[in-house]
């Protein structure tokens, strides 16, 4: 199978009462490991800052390398996950797409396993899911975003971000697009 569903950010801190919580961005939860079950390959990112980073002059602290906030929420379903990559791992390095992953290639690894489409889910929909979408485009991977598997930080822009993502020829579905599929 030539798919993988990729899961970014499902990380504590961007889940309420994190650091910088997205709002019910841990509704989305059930959602992912549902969606799971139909898929063969699933990778997932990490924000991974350390103590000090340039990335804090733009943002709250969040995600430290080895801290409670840098783990995937407890409800997320981790045994299903084959491959994390992480990112945002040096001082000056935002991170926010999946393809600026510092412990593995992302995109040399998807081509060795002959991945050709990303079916992407996760946190945020305006930010670190929208930058993985572009850039998978961009490298030529056939992208889908699951707009029931992800949340914005800024819901009110939500309906501008996804007319954005349509015009730079992200295809956006729902998890029950895929999930009645066999």
């Amino acid at each position: 199978m030539d798919r993988a569903l990729i899961i970014v950010d499902v990380q504590n801190d961007f889940c309420p009462n994190g650091a910088l919580p997205v709002e019910e961005g841990d509704k989305i939860i059930p959602v992912i490991n549902k969606l799971m079950g139909k898929f063969n390959k699933i990778y997932a990112s990490k924000d991974w800052h350390p103590e000090k980073s340039l990335h804090f002059e733009k943002w709250p602290v969040h995600c430290i390398q080895n801290s409670y906030g840098a783990e995937f929420h407890k409800d997320l379903n981790t045994t299903k996950i084959d491959e994390v990559f992480l990112k945002g791992t040096s001082n000056s390095d935002d991170g926010y797409s999946m393809f600026e992953a510092t412990n593995i290639n992302f995109e040399e690894f998807l081509k060795k396993n002959s991945v050709k489409k990303l079916f992407i889910t996760g946190l945020a929909l305006d930010f670190c899911v929208k930058a993985t979408a572009l850039d998978a485009h961009k490298k030529g991977f056939e992208t889908y975003i699951i707009l029931d598997a992800t949340e914005a930080v800024n819901k009110e822009k939500k309906s501008e971000i996804i007319d954005e993502l349509k015009k730079e020829g992200i295809k956006l579905v729902v998890s029950s697009d895929l999930l009645v599929v066999s």
